[in-house]
């Protein structure tokens, strides 16, 4: 998934009330015949293989890819954020539509986005949630009908601008609804009372300082947050599939590998985005550039230039390089 379709990101920030449920929908519709195709090509690739075996090899796969995806597909520069959270979601769901099919159920039924929705903590059970859903899709088909019998462009020309209106204001709120569906403040559907619901709200508020920090120095090193959340979601899809485990096989997945996919990589290219804005700095001091015999200006235009650059750079490389990767598949 090289990139989002726009229509999805427009419905999640014209509608952040409905954040899960769009995402539930969309994937079930454009993931679900590839999840039930990747299951098919699993077992025909792994005929020996016990049941177990196959989740182990969904489960890493599944891990794998949102890693790679939410990590990789926001890239570097701090407004993709919502792109690379909504692309490690709808990678979360694609894994658990495989774990669904494993089990003999059908990764496009209906009822596959409401169990997701369960499984990501929105709802506590798929009665509440299949109503969510129904009540989404009933109010999306009377807008679609609006628009479509309407004879006045204009009208539907300001309908649209309204959606537009809350979305620059709704972006901040829609990526920590993501980071909560990712798990990436707290794990999805935990409810603690007492001592427990204090460690839990502390711990949410120190995962949300660090991912604040992280995101206010990825302002000047546009790779320093891929280890970060290469590491956070590598924790987080394996707790959402332990759950799905359990909720499709009555038991906890199997054990991946412990590495970390890609940490190392993700680790190298922060480093390097940290150390090219500092060496052309210290050049910068110096041979003494000045701009009207002042040093500050310049610095900041080479922090600005070498951190765009190195993130463009980066960008562009891992573009190339998954363009090559979907021209040799088979």
């Amino acid at each position: 998934m090289d990139a989002l379709p726009p229509s999805l990101l427009r419905a999640v920030l014209a509608d952040p009330e409905h954040l899960p449920e769009h995402l539930a929908r969309f994937a079930l519709r454009h993931m679900g015949p590839a999840a039930d195709r990747s299951v098919a090509r699993v077992r025909e690739r792994n005929p020996d293989a016990a049941p177990a075996e196959l989740r182990a090899l969904v489960v890493a796969r599944g891990r794998r890819s949102t890693v790679a995806e939410g990590a990789f597909v926001g890239g570097p520069f701090l407004l993709l954020i919502p792109v690379a959270f909504c692309a490690a979601l709808l990678n979360q769901a694609r894994t658990v539509l495989e774990l669904a099919g494993l089990d003999g159920r059908d990764p496009t039924s209906p009822e596959r986005a409401a169990e997701l929705l369960v499984l990501m903590g929105v709802y506590p059970d798929t009665v509440r949630a299949g109503a969510a859903l129904d009540a989404l899709g009933s109010s999306d088909t009377g807008r679609d009908t609006e628009s479509a019998e309407s004879p006045h462009r204009p009208h539907r020309l300001r309908r649209l601008r309204r959606l537009r209106r809350p979305a620059a204001g709704a972006v901040w709120g829609v990526t920590l609804r993501m980071a909560r569906l990712l798990g990436l403040l707290t794990p999805p559907g935990t409810r603690r009372d007492g001592p427990g619901r204090a460690r839990g709200a502390a711990a949410t508020t120190a995962n949300l300082l660090l991912l604040a920090a992280v995101i206010a120095v990825g302002t000047v090193a546009p790779l320093v947050w891929l280890p970060y959340m290469a590491l956070s979601y590598h924790r987080a899809t394996g707790r959402l599939t332990d759950r799905a485990a359990l909720y499709y096989f009555r038991e906890p997945a199997p054990r991946p590998d412990r590495t970390v996919p890609g940490l190392a990589g993700a680790s190298a290219r922060a480093a390097v985005s940290l150390l090219v804005p500092a060496v052309l700095t210290a050049v910068v001091l110096v041979v003494g550039w000045r701009i009207e015999h002042a040093r500050w200006p310049v610095v900041t235009m080479v922090l600005a230039l070498s951190s765009v650059g190195t993130g463009l750079w980066w960008r562009a490389r891992r573009r190339v390089r998954g363009g090559r990767a979907a021209a040799d598949e088979p």
